[in-house]
């Protein structure tokens, strides 16, 4: 299997098996990850089709290192693979350092010391 196609194989198969047996953000089931996926590959395709096209390309891959398969507008699929993979590493990082940092708050603020409670004074103390 040529290297290029290989990374990016191993790269959605690591990612989606650090989600599913470490992470377990259950962000596979949410419909915010799918329609965020469709978004960056529609912004993905346009950018990565003009910067691939066979006519004038921008980029060069070494057909050698990739599987050749190329669609649409002569983009390597493992393009789609690699953009998979840093989406979703990006979005299951960010959430689960994002969860990290509200449990943190949360010990804080049931911990700290409550002020009192407005309506509660003491009588004594009145004017």
């Amino acid at each position: 299997m040529p290297e290029y196609t290989l990374a990016a194989v191993v790269s959605v198969v690591l990612v989606v098996a650090l989600e599913l047996a470490w992470l377990r953000t259950g962000m596979f089931r949410r419909p915010a990850f799918w329609i965020t996926a469709v978004i960056v590959f529609g912004f993905q395709i346009p950018v990565d089709g003009w910067l691939t096209k066979l006519s004038a390309p921008i980029v060069l891959y070494a057909e050698s290192h990739a599987s050749g398969i190329r669609m649409p507008w002569d983009i390597p699929v493992e393009d789609f693979a690699f953009g998979f993979s840093l989406m979703t590493l990006t979005l299951l990082l960010w959430d689960r350092l994002g969860a990290r940092q509200r449990a943190r708050e949360d010990a804080r603020a049931s911990t700290a010391p409550r002020p009192p409670a407005s309506s509660a004074r003491a009588p004594g103390r009145e004017r």
